[in-house]
């Protein structure tokens, strides 16, 4: 059964937890081990409708560090360590997004981790701190996290597609996503991951090149080079519609899958 602390954890993504009524007797309510399973134990995950079956979206098959590279500026970054990377990053003027940053936010986390979580892009929290998802996304992200057995700083990395904030937290644009993108590119390859998980679809524009929604993609079999990859929701737009909440836990609790059996 959930200890009190991952209760909180799920009723704040969403969940109510239910009992039920001995048969005969009418309906029963679920019991909060039906609803919501220990998140220690990976063969306990909720049990989900079988996903349909879809065509893999196409994915590179070339190995990163052997990815073309189209210009001096891609180059050198791709043979930057993680001290250089976050200079370059805190110094990078390639587009105009620079102009009205307060910071650029190059990502956190632990550099030798099995999880890869990528963003949009720094909102107004984040461009004043520094770090993404610190804002009310990141409260839900952490608390996602948590719902799973993961911590931020603990076998986790979190990054955006875009390193600067968008005015009005816009969607980054296409030119500004491929500015950014080898910076991207480069801390994927220094991680390698065992799993990249897309919070939202800048995020699956920035890394796969696919413009289809969301609902299409999140349940198909998906990979960058030979890392495989997880799509779900972005926590701002989970605050915003709530009832996607439950697509969402489904989503990484097939994302825990993915880890433990690779």
């Amino acid at each position: 059964m959930p200890t009190p602390s991952q209760q909180a954890i799920l009723q704040e993504m969403g969940y109510t937890f239910w009992r039920f009524r001995d048969q005969g007797s009418g309906s029963r309510k679920q019991t909060a081990e039906e609803v919501a399973p220990p998140v220690e134990e990976a063969s306990a995950v909720p049990v989900v409708e079988p996903a349909p079956v879809a065509r893999p979206v196409a994915a590179p098959t070339v190995p990163l560090e052997d990815a073309p590279l189209h210009n001096d500026r891609a180059a050198a970054i791709a043979r930057m360590g993680w001290d250089e990377l976050t200079r370059a990053v805190r110094e990078c003027s390639a587009c105009a997004l620079c102009e009205r940053r307060r910071q650029a936010v190059p990502g956190v986390g632990d550099t030798a981790a099995d999880w890869l979580f990528i963003g949009e892009g720094p909102g107004e929290q984040e461009d004043i701190k520094g770090e993404p998802f610190v804002g009310q996304a990141g409260k839900l992200l952490d608390a996602m996290l948590a719902a799973i057995g993961l911590a931020r700083g603990h076998n986790v990395y979190i990054a955006n597609a875009v390193k600067c904030r968008p005015e009005n937290n816009r969607t980054p644009h296409a030119e500004e996503m491929a500015a950014c993108r080898p910076f991207l590119l480069r801390q994927i390859a220094l991680l390698q991951p065992k799993l990249i998980v897309l919070l939202g679809k800048a995020a699956v524009h920035s890394v796969l090149d696919d413009d289809q929604a969301l609902a299409k993609l999140r349940r198909q079999p998906l990979h960058f080079g030979q890392i495989p990859v997880a799509v779900t929701y972005h926590p701002a737009y989970l605050l915003r519609n709530l009832p996607e909440k439950a697509r969402a836990w489904e989503d990484l609790c097939r994302a825990k899958k993915l880890v433990e059996a690779g």
